[in-house]
């Protein structure tokens, strides 16, 4: 008997295989790949298009972020600013230094010009490196005694005349002295027996050039008014027009009196004394004149237009000379330190001009300092 299919329950195979075949030929476009719809394909083109803009923004904010990062505080500090004989200095390097002047500053009472500080630093740094290396020659040796002796001089305490210490005690006293400094300080032991070799150093250095001053030299007798450079046009403020107008109508000693700075070398009333070629280079060519420039030396008794120094704005009356006088101790310091200061930049053009002296610095890198040194500046008490 037959047996009747009853719906869809029962199927043949025939049935079964015609409907996948129906099904296949309806998605299926004209190179065998199922079709999608229209709308579904722009949907995920559209999805996929803002996940990769998405995915690049993030890469493009990560790399913005890691570059000024670089840029802000990792490659400064390698970033070499000088050199001598290729013994190396990196900004870091000066940072650390200038924080230790920073150190000193504070605990003398004094500050840090960020305006002028980071390359000056840098130039003692090459001073004083050149300074080490040529110190053999020189005949300029240092010991670590040599730095306790100096250290003891500055810290230990002097007993009065007459009277008898326990060096113990005294030693106590040192080391209370010297850690209290630094401590207020925020410098190490190691930091300031640096900073002390290279005043050693230096003071050596200038032990040997002060040998070449003759004592008894040709100078001229001047008196002067100083000036601050940075008086300004503000309100209150000394203008040197105003002081030629004063002298054309009153004593020399007596606006002087008024308006002078005297700096260490002049008395109240702007009396210097006997001054030789070089004490004051600035001021050389007024007082001695310069004929490959065509300046003319003063004349006894003329006084000079205001005369622009690094230390200065100076109106000079020349009194007498030029004539044989002997060097005067204060002066002869001067001119000593001139020297100094000659010698360290001659050897840095010779260095410069040979290749064993580099020095790398711009506004760049002097910002980056200065916001370095900014950050740890010494802070005043509120209301100071």
């Amino acid at each position: 008997m037959a047996i009747q299919w009853i719906g869809g329950r029962f199927r043949r195979p025939s049935d079964r295989a015609g409907r996948r075949r129906r099904s296949r030929s309806q998605t299926e476009g004209s190179d065998g790949r199922p079709e999608r719809d229209p709308a579904l394909r722009r949907e995920v083109r559209r999805r996929n298009a803002s996940i990769g803009i998405g995915v690049f923004l993030v890469a493009v904010v990560i790399g913005v972020v890691a570059f000024g990062y670089y840029e802000k505080f990792y490659s400064p500090p390698r970033v070499w600013a000088g050199s001598v004989n290729q013994v190396e200095f990196s900004m870091g390097d000066l940072v650390a230094r200038i924080r230790v002047l920073q150190g000193v500053n504070r605990y003398e009472g004094g500050n840090v010009d960020l305006s002028t500080v980071p390359f000056e630093y840098l130039q003692n740094l090459i001073n004083a490196e050149i300074l080490r290396q040529m110190s053999g020659e020189l005949g300029i040796t240092l010991t670590d005694s040599d730095i306790d002796q100096e250290l003891r001089r500055e810290f230990q305490p002097t007993p009065p005349a007459g009277q008898e210490a326990d060096p113990g005690q005294l030693d106590q006293e040192f080391q209370n002295n010297y850690q209290t400094f630094l401590t207020a300080t925020g410098l190490t032991d190691a930091d300031f027996r640096i900073i002390v070799e290279e005043r050693i150093a230096v003071l050596r250095l200038a032990i040997l050039l002060s040998q070449q001053i003759e004592a008894v030299q040709e100078q001229v007798e001047v008196e002067w008014i100083r000036l601050p450079v940075d008086g300004g046009p503000q309100e209150g403020a000394v203008q040197p027009q105003d002081v030629m107008k004063r002298l054309a109508l009153e004593e020399f000693a007596t606006v002087a009196a008024e308006v002078s700075q005297p700096g260490g070398f002049s008395d109240r009333l702007g009396y210097v004394g006997w001054v030789p070629r070089g004490a004051f280079p600035d001021l050389d060519d007024t007082l001695y004149g310069d004929a490959e420039l065509g300046a003319e030396a003063l004349a006894p008794g003329e006084t000079s237009q205001p005369v622009y120094s690094t230390d200065g704005i100076y109106i000079i009356r020349l009194i007498s000379g030029p004539e044989l006088q002997e060097v005067q101790p204060i002066i002869g310091n001067k001119l000593t330190l001139e020297m100094v200061r000659e010698w360290q930049a001659e050897q840095v053009k010779v260095g410069a001009d040979d290749g064993w002296v580099k020095m790398n610095f711009n506004s760049t890198l002097y910002a980056w300092v200065a916001d370095q040194v900014f950050v740890t500046r010494p802070r005043l008490e509120e209301g100071q």
